[in-house]
């Protein structure tokens, strides 16, 4: 017999007449479901203070959603609700309150935190009480929005911006130049679908292992680097797309060719799993050039990647633009192989050179620890509860009678205050 038919069986008698059943059993629906709500305001409020204090960045976790969908084995949307709720609590007191009480549920007050506007949280709390998930969507939607101020047309122009981390592209066309670019874009990515999809076709032919699916960001560069690579007999010394790093051996300093220094952790990085030219110099004196530094062949990448399948740290999963790590770094005599790598995503792999993050142990048995060198676990923190459940009065849910949006008042948001 089945847990559920005996529950059904404790609960109901079984000559009861359909409509006694239905009653305890939305009796029984009611409590669970305040004990619920309950439950998950707790969930947020704990959510908002990893949030508010920034505790989440310490477990290595890319954000508050992942850290939730991680720790509590919740689906990626179900996490980002809860994260978009936890953002806003401090403006949503009344709605917040109602949860904790049992009397609105999470995806009620996830509805209101999504899009509603400041200031409107007395209007919701009372409208949830009666409202459906998808009338409260419906309902935000009718705010009236401030219409956006009138710009003038953009012009042609192409900017670039540097800060510590990255260097920002931004380019401005017009529709018909617009149009060239996005065909040549797009003639690009046809070509790295085609041969993203010849390398995985099936068959008995051995193909080379291929990158993850390609997109944009891959065609932009393919357009970049063929072009560079086709004209490059028409530039001085025939150079190609290749970074150049200069390492200071007695220092352990590095920096860029005819660019700015690179920390430890970015000299790390560079040397672990990226494509680069390494000059080697002494007192500002170059000494002589190292070997390209990716050297993980594709048969050996094809075999990682059989191994780890996805990024081994611990509650990530990612498995696209996976990066091949040395778990004893490339710079300090690590060996390139299979015993002395591990798959990782680019966030986490920045993560561990940052130190924010640690990967040790052999390739079969990885520990990965945070910050204070506490293991990062895989799977949920679910455990049988020791606390009783919440003293809270059972939630009926919203009464689910049509909207007549006719009638409906929508919220008002009040226009900032004008400075005189």
């Amino acid at each position: 017999m089945s847990s559920a038919t005996t529950s059904f069986a404790a609960g109901a008698h079984p000559g009861a007449r359909p409509a006694e059943r239905l009653e305890e059993l939305f009796d029984e629906l009611a409590e669970l479901t305040g004990q619920r709500n309950a439950v998950d305001g707790r969930i947020v409020e704990i959510a908002a203070e990893l949030d508010r204090d920034e505790l989440w960045g310490a477990t290595g976790a890319r954000s508050v959603a992942a850290l939730v969908a991680w720790k509590t084995g919740s689906s990626p949307g179900n996490a980002h609700t809860i994260a978009t709720v936890a953002r806003r609590l401090e403006e949503f007191p009344r709605c917040a309150r109602g949860m904790r009480e049992g009397r609105l549920s999470l995806d009620q007050i996830g509805a209101v935190a999504h899009r509603a506007a400041e200031g409107s949280d007395e209007h919701y709390a009372t409208l949830a009480q009666f409202a459906t998930v998808s009338q409260l969507r419906a309902a935000v939607k009718l705010e009236p929005r401030p219409e956006a101020d009138p710009r003038p047309e953009p012009q042609r122009s192409i900017t670039k911006t540097v800060d510590d981390e990255f260097t920002c592209w931004r380019i401005k066309l017009p529709h018909l130049d617009a149009a060239k670019f996005d065909a040549a874009l797009q003639s690009h990515l046809d070509a790295a679908v085609a041969d993203w999809k010849r390398d995985h076709a099936g068959g008995d032919e051995v193909s080379d292992q291929a990158p993850p699916f390609p997109g944009n960001v891959d065609a932009f560069l393919s357009m970049v680097e063929s072009s560079w690579d086709r004209e490059v007999a028409r530039r001085p010394h025939g150079q190609r797309t290749t970074v150049v790093a200069h390492l200071d051996v007695n220092q352990r300093v590095a920096s860029l060719h005819l660019g700015p220094l690179l920390s430890d952790e970015e000299r790390c990085y560079l040397t672990c799993d990226a494509t680069c030219e390494i000059w080697f110099e002494r007192d500002g004196q170059v000494i002589g050039s190292g070997r390209t530094t990716r050297t993980v062949s594709r048969r050996m990448r094809r075999a990682l990647e059989r191994r780890d399948r996805a990024c081994v740290i611990p509650g990530c999963g990612a498995t696209s633009g996976l990066h091949a790590h040395h778990i004893q770094h490339w710079e300090d005599g690590g060996p390139t192989e299979l015993s002395n790598l591990a798959l990782v995503c680019p966030y986490h792999h920045r993560l561990h050179h940052r130190g924010t993050i640690t990967i040790t142990g052999p390739a079969h048995h990885l520990t990965v620890s945070d910050s204070d060198g506490q293991p990062l676990g895989t799977g949920s923190l679910a455990r049988p509860p020791t606390k009783p459940p919440p003293a809270v009065a059972p939630c009926p849910g919203p009464t689910g009678e049509r909207a007549d949006w006719w009638w409906y008042e929508p919220f008002q948001p009040q226009p900032p205050p004008i400075d005189n």
